[in-house]
């Protein structure tokens, strides 16, 4: 008997995006650790945060979970304690993920449509107090998902996988706090994302009507303010477009049906609700690899600091140019 076709495409899928996720938030780190992009301290703190959020994200749920599933057999990694650890690794950085990407695009509101608040809070020092905020508060709420998981096998008294314990299933409060969990991450952030992208979008018209009154069309062309202003009206909505894209489909599956925790051996590979549930995941997670490749398509400066560091590698710091 073949494979479901599911379990196929994961096995294909996952090495691919974790091939991919590394590579390009290891870069994306290193370009913006730099500093030559053009984009302010508090930017690149912003987006360095999200590049490391997102590799956390590769690292823990798609090779020390996915890959290791499919391709690894019993190891260290599928004891109970280390694999329930990895679990709630996991979704904290997925939260943070999440949430640093409403504070990037909580920032680039103040700083378009709040000029007063602007000198204050859009600095390296704030930015770095929202992250620090961010990863406490992420990490504190996934503290109570360690207690939901037990032990699938006990093989010579060492317990091995992670199922979650009956009252999980049954207990009106951990009915709850699931649902609390779906509105924490993604409704509210897609909904503030949303709500700050509209209110940014109102902002710009209204001052572009208004500067084009008076500046003139020759002075408009060569705008600075105006440049700067497009430059980071694209990362920001391209940022915030692929996340809710890429989210909607897990938060759709989440309102009406129970994550599944199956293994692959399991009968429910041809169940439409699990397809679907996987289909979210493999999106989800193929937020962690986008943002960085979103930074390259829209930011000149990014791109040339990229072939810059290719040019580099290749030739050899350019002697064999020469």
């Amino acid at each position: 008997m073949g494979y479901p076709v599911i379990f196929v495409f994961e096995s294909i899928y996952y090495p691919i995006l974790a091939a991919v996720g590394i590579t390009v938030n290891l870069v994306a780190i290193i370009i913006l650790c730099r500093g030559n992009c053009g984009l302010s301290k508090c930017i690149t703190h912003y987006l360095v945060a999200m590049a490391m959020a997102d590799l956390m994200v590769v690292i823990v749920e798609v090779i020390l979970k996915r890959i290791n599933n499919i391709y690894l057999p019993i190891n260290v990694l599928f004891i109970t304690p280390v694999c329930a650890t990895i679990l709630v690794t996991k979704i904290a950085a997925l939260d943070c993920s999440v949430w640093f990407t409403v504070a990037f695009t909580f920032d680039r509101f103040v700083a378009i449509c709040c000029q007063k608040l602007r000198p204050r809070y859009c600095t390296k020092r704030i930015a770095s107090v929202v992250i620090a905020t961010v990863c406490t508060l992420a990490f504190l709420r996934c503290v109570p998902l360690y207690l939901i998981f037990k032990p699938r096998y006990v093989i010579n008294n060492i317990p091995y996988f992670c199922i979650a314990i009956a009252a999980y299933y049954t207990s009106p409060l951990w009915a709850a706090y699931e649902s609390f969990d779906s509105v924490v991450t993604p409704l509210i952030p897609i909904v503030l994302i949303l709500l700050f992208n509209a209110l940014t979008v109102k902002h710009i018209i209204k001052s572009n009507k208004t500067r084009r009154a008076l500046v003139s069309n020759r002075d408009n062309r060569n705008d600075p303010e105006s440049e700067n202003r497009k430059k980071s009206m694209i990362l920001l909505f391209t940022l915030s477009g692929n996340f809710i894209l890429l989210w909607t489909p897990y938060f759709i599956h989440s309102l009406k049906w129970r994550v599944r925790n199956h293994n692959y051996q399991d009968k429910y590979h041809s169940d439409p609700i699990y397809i679907n549930q996987q289909t979210g995941f493999m999106l989800q997670l193929l937020s962690s690899c986008t943002n960085s490749c979103i930074y390259g398509l829209t930011q000149r400066k990014f791109r040339q600091e990229l072939k810059n560091g290719v040019k580099y590698l290749v030739t050899l710091n350019g002697k064999l140019c020469k």
